[in-house]
């Protein structure tokens, strides 16, 4: 089984199901906090890959669900600042593990790539609507 950094948003419930997916498959998983990595450019270009830009962003952020970023029409380069001030933004979990990273929790692709117990459950949307409040930082 394959030893999975895990960079998640510490106390969202949709990773904390997702990271026992991967532990239920085996698998020994590293959760990372994913709001305080010392993120660069280069290194989160590599959990996007060749996904279109609009794809690397948290549809859950505050930012996003507002209107004040509209990830379709977001560049890259812009993107790639905008979530270096703020990993918000970022949409999670990246993950990484033997030698490959991705962004999202596809469990078809997750399954391909690691092997994992599918289930019917959407486990990347925040189950949360957008009339609640975010989800509390952690401590709080």
């Amino acid at each position: 089984m394959a030893r999975v950094l895990f960079y998640e948003k510490l106390g969202c419930g949709s990773n904390t199901r997702q990271k026992a997916l991967l532990a239920a498959a085996g698998h020994e998983v590293i959760a990372c906090n994913l709001l305080t990595e010392a993120w660069t450019a280069e290194h989160l270009l590599a959990f996007f890959g060749h996904r279109p830009v609009a794809e690397w962003f948290n549809r859950a952020a505050p930012r996003v669900k507002s209107g004040e970023i509209v990830p379709e029409q977001a560049d890259a380069d812009t993107s790639l600042e905008l979530m270096l001030q703020d990993p918000l933004l970022i949409r999670r979990p990246l993950i990484e593990a033997e030698g490959r990273k991705e962004v999202g929790f596809n469990q078809e692709l997750i399954h391909a790539w690691l092997g994992l117990t599918q289930t019917d459950s959407d486990l990347e949307s925040c189950p949360r609507s957008h009339q609640h409040a975010p989800c509390p930082a952690p401590g709080q």
